[in-house]
Parts: C-alpha cells; sequence; structure tokens
C-alpha cells in the first residue's frame, strides 16, 4: 500500500490512523462476580476501552466471536463453561483475541492449564492494580506475564 508520500509500505496493525493517532485497545471482561468487571474497568480506563462484561464462559466465546476484542481478560471460575474451556474453544475457533487470566487461583497446575489453552497473561486479582495493565501489554506485545510471587512460565 502507497504511503501518503507515494512511498510503498506494508502495515500489520491496521489500527494505527493517517493522523498518527491509535484507537484503544479493545477489551472484554468475563467474571461472574458482581461488581468485579466494574473494579477491572476503573484500572483499564482511560487507556483501554472496555467493549463488552460478560458474566460466564458461553457469553464470553459468543461476545468474543461476534465483537473481536484485541484482549479477553476472564475469570477461570464461572458458570456454563469456565474461562479455561472458553479459551480452548476461543483457540480452537482461531480467534486472534490475546486472552489474559484474571483469578483468585494462584496453584501453579491452573497457571499451566492457562497458558496451554493459549493464554499470555495469568492475574491474580490481589495484584489487579499492578499487574493488569503490564498483563495486557504484554500479551498485546507476544510475551507471557505471570503475576510475581507465583510460579514463572518457565518453571512451571
Amino acid at each position: 500500500m502507497p504511503s501518503r508520500t507515494g512511498i510503498p509500505f506494508s502495515c500489520s496493525w491496521p489500527r494505527i490512523h493517517w493522523a498518527g493517532q491509535l484507537d484503544k485497545i479493545r477489551v472484554l471482561l468475563a467474571d461472574d462476580h458482581p461488581g468485579f468487571p466494574e473494579i477491572a474497568e476503573h484500572f483499564l480506563e482511560p487507556e483501554f476501552e472496555v467493549i463488552s462484561k460478560v458474566v460466564d464462559g458461553q457469553a464470553l466465546f459468543d461476545e468474543t466471536i461476534r465483537l473481536k476484542p484485541d484482549v479477553v481478560v476472564t475469570d477461570i471460575s464461572m458458570p456454563i463453561l469456565n474461562g479455561i474451556e472458553a479459551a480452548d474453544r476461543l483457540m480452537e475457533s482461531g480467534s486472534k483475541s490475546r486472552i489474559v487470566f484474571l483469578t483468585v487461583h494462584t496453584d501453579a497446575d491452573f497457571i499451566r492449564r492457562c497458558l496451554s489453552a493459549g493464554a499470555f497473561g495469568y492475574v491474580v486479582k490481589s495484584r489487579i492494580a499492578t499487574d493488569l495493565v503490564p498483563a495486557i501489554r504484554q500479551a498485546l506485545a507476544g510475551q507471557i506475564f505471570v503475576s510475581s510471587d507465583l510460579p514463572q512460565e518457565r518453571q512451571v
């Protein structure tokens, strides 16, 4: 594609506008605990745009397919499909959304399972204020993020 200067270039991220303005990263939140999506949204604004909040894994899957968010932030324990099952289905469907788990679970088996389901981030809820935004940034960069004080990916 030619640039405004006539020099050809290609851009793998079409969300960059000619004016140099970058659209906000679009995030879908999935958590069945009342009020928790709003808490997460508080830490994400104004840098990210929360485009949907859902309370179960089936809705997470359906809304991700429909809205195609850049990032899905999900809990593990949810009704209908849990977050891991929903992540597995998203991976099988070819979804390009990056997945970050936000959960109370600190067991290495959970971390391992979430990463094998295609997640790029694993954040414990007690560290939401310090870890959620960096986890999303690293997920977008294609890097794995695991909250500190948890077994790291290479040790898991």
